[in-house]
């Protein structure tokens, strides 16, 4: 996520970082890169401007220039800026009506509209507990309606039934009606989507709002399209009116465009980021957050939410049991692998921890991702439980049907057992040191370093990364 600007930003404050003292020059120099970072980054012209004009400013002010460390206050300067130019707070969905509340779902075709009320759906019914009612308003795309009725299905929530020939209209007021009398805490609108904005799509729009009376009107918009999410939102915003947006596909956005423009250009905060494919792949919009994302800083509130919510906590504690007794095999090992892959895509989790960025290159270099952990479980489960319980019998001909099984190599195999020894060798001195401090009482999660190669990559000062465990909310 917005790789490309978290390393160019990086490196220019890294500069300023490095030198006692700061001139005029020399923040001039850094403003003047700053500025090509973001136009690369493809932010909007005005938000470049004004994001300049209010760093340059407080960069050289007296605060700045008299500071025992300088390019430390500039760099929380640019934080800040950025910080503001999201929008500074989380701004949350608003449900604060009489119910059924109304959540109209507006956007483009491709934009991922549909899919984002389905998570929308979900992230309702599992982080608010609401009873939520589901409505296709999309007559026009082929198996549209059929579509949101399935990813009801997937997620335990109720959907409107079809009728053949009913006009979004006519449907808007029939969900109304259902929502109403089925006790719906919330009712989600998700209205047609067209190739490129038109009057007849505004217009239908329009009078489908007018009819609904929603709380919320929330735009989806794709991150990759740039400087188009700015000019579609301002559209809608114009023509319709929308209380906030949600950004899809940020994960494959290495610029960053849209999330720094959008709310600066319309006003409009976003509310949701689309992160991944899965339908738990939305993530509520935190401005600080992200701003620590991009400079390289890191978002372990969010790595420990994320840890909390997917790590199964009586595994957990029944690992730390052993872990305290220096117990460990390839049972556990798999047990970890398996928690890892319920915290979704590796590259993700690395993104929110401090310092990452600094060793981007090492990472891309070890080419990880999850393809590594898949593997790594699928040797583990070629095992039969004698061996996974007693690893020690694992020899060469062993090592070879195991391969053969899992579709890797026996180097592959060498790999894993290699790195099991060095993880059993470390829980064998947790006594000695304490035990390993977790969020969920002990343990759950591996040293980052035991799934790398040739050793793990190394942190910024030479050492290894702690376990995800280490991290206390």
């Amino acid at each position: 996520m917005f790789d490309t600007l978290t390393d160019k930003l990086g490196g220019i404050l890294d500069k300023l970082k490095g030198r006692g003292v700061l001139s005029e020059d020399d923040v001039n120099v850094a403003m003047r890169e700053i500025r090509i970072a973001l136009l690369e980054a493809d932010v909007a012209l005005p938000v470049v401007k004004d994001f300049i004009e209010k760093v340059r400013v407080q960069a050289l002010g007296q605060e700045v220039i008299k500071s025992i460390t300088p390019g430390q206050m500039v760099a929380k300067i640019v934080h800040d800026a950025l910080l503001e130019t999201l929008g500074g707070v989380n701004d949350d969905l608003d449900l604060n009506a009489e119910p059924p509340v109304v959540v109209l779902m507006l956007g483009l075709q491709g934009s991922g509209k549909t899919t984002t009320t389905g998570k929308l759906a979900k992230y309702l019914k599992d982080k608010k507990r609401k009873k939520v009612l589901l409505a296709s308003l999309d007559v026009y795309r082929p198996a549209a309606q059929e579509q949101l009725s399935l990813l009801a299905e997937n997620i335990n929530i109720d959907a409107l039934p079809v009728i053949a020939g009913e006009k979004p209209i006519e449907i808007t007021k029939r969900a109304l009606k259902e929502a109403k009398l089925g006790g719906y805490d919330v009712l989600m609108l998700d209205t047609a989507g067209r190739n490129h904005i038109d009057e007849v799509m505004m217009q239908e729009a329009s009078e489908i709002k007018k009819i609904a009376n929603p709380k919320e009107a929330l735009l989806v918009v794709d991150a990759l399209t740039g400087q188009d999410a700015v000019n579609i939102a301002k559209d809608f915003e114009e023509k319709i009116g929308i209380t906030g947006i949600i950004l899809t596909r940020i994960d494959g956005d290495s610029r960053g465009g849209a999330a720094l423009s959008v709310r600066f250009i319309t006003g409009k905060p976003l509310k949701f980021f689309g992160v991944g494919e899965k339908l738990e792949d939305l993530e509520a919009f935190h401005p600080d957050r992200l701003a620590g994302r991009i400079l390289g800083m890191g978002d372990v509130v969010s790595l420990v939410e994320q840890t909390i919510e997917k790590i199964d906590k009586d595994d957990a504690e029944k690992m730390a049991e052993r872990m305290m007794k220096g117990q460990f095999n390839l049972e556990d090992m798999l047990s970890q692998i398996k928690q890892i892959k319920k915290m979704g895509d590796l590259k993700g989790i690395l993104g929110m921890i401090p310092g990452i960025a600094k060793i981007k290159k090492q990472i891309d270099q070890a080419n990880l991702d999850n393809s590594i952990v898949n593997r790594q479980e699928a040797i583990i489960l070629s095992m039969t439980i004698k061996e996974r319980k007693r690893p020690e019998i694992i020899k060469a001909s062993r090592k070879k049907r195991i391969a053969a099984g899992s579709g890797t190599s026996v180097q592959d195999v060498n790999k894993l057992l290699k790195q099991y020894e060095q993880m059993a060798e470390m829980m064998k001195k947790m006594k000695k040191m304490g035990g390993l401090s977790s969020i969920m009482s002990g343990g759950g999660i591996p040293s980052l370093d035991a799934l790398l190669p040739k050793g793990g990559l190394r942190g910024p000062n030479g050492g290894g990364f702690p376990p995800f465990g280490n991290f206390r909310p």
